[in-house]
């Protein structure tokens, strides 16, 4: 009697905490070129990390914490980075994307020399590690600028070789979409690329009812070709905790939900 009354206890236990127990997850710390848009009709616009559930299957949770207009600076003194680091547990992984908005002199709540640049990136490194969790550095989507001899161009300076050094003194895996995206833009050209940009005809969408010219955001079919990037680098470079959870090419979906209660 007392024997099944152990067994049961043991079984109860068992389940307690496997119902407690969540799937590993991938969590993103970026800017809007990461972020998940919630006007889906409304605009075209879609992060690269809005998109990658598409490639995952169901064993990986994915958190997109990424917002728009956010610095490593603002992303640290909102908050932000405190809310994500809280919910990381062991096992997950988290993608940290900056650099579009530390470069902006203009503007003291984001702004980020390189050195504060760098020392907000350990700082989040650190905290992932000692959460047990794995840290992935990505470096910053190129912009599509041209010069005047249909050149691509690039603004953001020093900015993406931090990240690469910062990732080979720490021995972080490192996802260069920076020069990916470069590869990709050169490859497309300065017409066909514009299709992956946020240059919106008039007419089409209501929140763009005069048209739209930007070549930073990024369209639903940009932030699929950009998001393959990442795909095609996981894949590459064997980043174990992430390629284990790919799905097959046959069996990637279509659809994809954002996270939108992150604030």
């Amino acid at each position: 009697m007392k024997r099944s009354f152990y067994y049961l206890i043991g079984i109860l236990l068992v389940l307690f905490i496997s119902a407690g127990k969540r799937p590993t997850t991938l969590f993103l710390a970026g800017d809007s070129t990461m972020a998940d848009k919630t006007e889906l009709k409304e605009s075209p616009e879609r992060g690269w990390g809005q998109v990658l559930p598409t490639y995952f299957n169901d064993q990986l949770a994915i958190e997109n914490h990424a917002k728009n207009g956010r610095s490593t600076r603002s992303f640290i003194t909102e908050g932000r980075w405190d809310t994500l680091i809280t919910r990381v547990q062991k096992g997950d992984i988290v993608i940290i994307q900056f650099g579009h908005n530390d470069a902006k002199k203009e503007d003291n709540r984001r702004y980020a020399d390189t050195t504060v640049y760098r020392y907000n990136l350990m700082r989040m490194v650190r905290e992932v590690r000692e959460k047990k969790a794995t840290p992935i550095l990505a470096t910053p989507i190129v912009r599509r600028e041209f010069d005047e001899n249909g050149v691509l161009t690039d603004r953001h300076g020093a900015y993406p070789d931090v990240v690469r050094s910062l990732a080979k003194d720490l021995k972080v895996e490192m996802i260069d979409m920076h020069q990916a995206s470069m590869e990709l833009i050169k490859e497309l050209g300065q017409a066909k690329s514009k299709e992956l940009y946020m240059n919106v005809p008039a007419g089409v969408y209501s929140k763009f009812p005069e048209g739209k010219t930007d070549n930073t955001h990024l369209t639903e079919k940009g932030a699929l070709e950009i998001s393959q990037l990442a795909i095609k680098a996981i894949e590459k470079q064997k980043i174990q905790p992430l390629k284990k959870y790919l799905r097959k090419a046959n069996e990637r979906q279509t659809t994809y939900t954002t996270f939108a209660n992150i604030k």
